[in-house]
């Protein structure tokens, strides 16, 4: 008898952990979900801005930029507001949310963006820097954005943080199209 307790007991505490952890589990995407979608609705409300040209880089090298990426899954045009510094014609954008960061992911399959600047648009490839990813060849960027990239990206490995230049087209930043392609061995 006392045996067969223990085992009834035994079992529901089992039972009970894997209930509490399904629950975690469960509260842990809820909350996840919750965050993404407070992101999708600030995006919304903030892009008609950034595009517009509102805290664009000028004065300073530094503020909102309005990045367009195609969907690693869909392959429809996904936007972001994104906080990028302007260095000799190359915008640096990078996010401490590593590879959680659905732009980043989406660059990594397709490096071609388009993006808004002071109200204007462009179009340009991104050098990703990320880690899992094999490092992007820098030659062709400028030689202070090239150093800056190459200065930032020990730092942000160890942070985990990872970013992005994106080298636009007829801008003197370097041939846009096929940039991302090639990776320093």
């Amino acid at each position: 008898m006392i045996r067969r307790r223990f085992h009834t007991l035994s079992s529901d505490v089992k039972t009970g952990g894997l209930a509490i952890q399904e629950m975690s589990d469960a509260t842990t995407r809820s909350a996840g979900e919750a965050g993404a979608e407070f992101f999708r609705t600030l995006n919304a409300l903030v892009e008609p801005s950034v595009r517009a040209g509102c805290a664009s880089p000028g004065m300073l090298p530094t503020g909102m930029v309005l990045l367009e990426t195609m969907g690693a899954k869909s392959g429809r045009p996904r936007r972001v507001p994104l906080l990028a510094t302007v260095l000799e014609g190359c915008l640096f954008v990078g996010t401490a949310r590593g590879s959680r960061s659905q732009w980043l992911r989406n660059l990594r399959v397709e490096p071609r963006v388009r993006y808004w600047l002071a109200g204007r648009e462009h179009r340009g490839a991104a050098l990703v820097f990320a880690e899992g990813a094999p490092r992007p060849a820098t030659h062709m960027l400028p030689p202070l954005a090239r150093a800056v990239a190459e200065g930032l990206l020990p730092a942000a490995m160890v942070c985990g943080w990872q970013f992005a230049v994106i080298s636009p087209e007829r801008a003197g930043c370097g041939p846009a199209s096929g940039a991302a392609s090639e990776a320093v061995e």
